[in-house]
């Protein structure tokens, strides 16, 4: 609880008064894009003073304006510039030129949870407890500063070196009140993690829908019975009945039956031995990512 005030009030000072340009394009070194989406690329970086290596977010400012993303953009970096977590990604360095706009991430060199998922098939109970553990505190952490992040899945799951996971891509986080949404998503990760494929799919969208809203969920046989009934209580159609939104808050997940070997002291100051380490060949090994197309920088003379 002391632990949450003292966080808040860190958290509001930044968030008032955010930080502007510290740094520049000129201070790194580019090395390899490490992913792609549809406002630009996030690229291995190293600073070229400090030897530090880096996952650099560029965005090209024209794509994010023509697919209206200027206010998620906005919020992405006021939000990673004033947060501090363990489980959530750091962002060390922020700027702007004429043509993209760049957040400087810490490079976790374990790449996504997503790959590692879809290689072993399925995570036993307690590798998914291991890491919904985290996503518990990270998500408790948000919360209590009315943030949402409101983008769980396994590909914005980074696995650092020490086998601990990180949160990244706040692009739909804000400011609000509905943490009811993250609940859900978390009983739709802890799901795909241990069963190997999502709670609810089908061939088009719209039969998801269905199944989302029928709120039927088949479990695989070898769910063990405490963690279909933690499922059952996150996956819960009824906002006044779902865990995490409940008047025991985090507390009615905190303290459910699957998760009672758990330490949450231990799991937050990393003591717990992780159940998987990433193979690296050191801080800036970027094997752990697919390989893109490199294209050059172009920064436009003018904004």
């Amino acid at each position: 609880k002391n632990f949450l005030e003292e966080a808040k009030k860190d958290f509001q000072e930044k968030w008032d008064r955010p930080a502007q340009n510290t740094a520049q394009l000129d201070d790194f070194e580019r090395i390899r894009t490490l992913g792609t989406g549809s406002f630009g690329r996030v690229m291995l970086v190293q600073h070229k003073e400090k030897k530090d290596f880096y996952a650099m977010k560029i965005l090209d400012k024209q794509k994010v304006v023509k697919l209206k993303q200027v206010e998620h953009t906005l919020n992405e970096k006021r939000i990673l510039q004033a947060i501090s977590f363990p489980f959530l990604v750091r962002l060390d360095y922020h700027f702007k030129d004429n043509s993209n706009l760049y957040m400087v991430l810490e490079f976790v060199n374990g790449g996504e949870m997503f790959s590692h998922l879809r290689r072993i098939g399925r995570f036993s109970e307690p590798h998914s407890r291991f890491y919904g553990s985290q996503i518990v505190l990270g998500f408790e952490y948000l919360h209590s500063l009315d943030l949402i992040y409101r983008d769980l899945k396994p590909e914005n799951l980074l696995i650092d070196s020490t086998g601990y996971i990180k949160v990244t891509d706040f692009g739909f986080a804000k400011r609000g009140y509905n943490k009811a949404v993250d609940w859900w998503a978390l009983g739709v990760l802890v799901y795909e993690m241990a069963a190997g494929y999502p709670p609810f799919f089908a061939d088009q969208p719209i039969q998801i829908y269905e199944k989302i809203v029928a709120g039927k969920v088949r479990f695989p046989s070898h769910f063990s019975t405490d963690l279909k009934d933690l499922l059952k209580n996150l996956l819960q159609v009824d906002l006044t009945k779902r865990f995490g939104n409940l008047k025991n808050g985090v507390n009615d997940i905190k303290s459910h039956k699957w998760f009672a070997t758990t330490d949450w002291v231990q799991v937050y100051k990393k003591e717990v031995e992780a159940p998987f380490i990433p193979k690296s060949k050191g801080p800036g090994d970027p094997s752990n990512f697919d390989e893109y197309e490199e294209e050059p920088l172009r920064i436009a003379s003018s904004e």
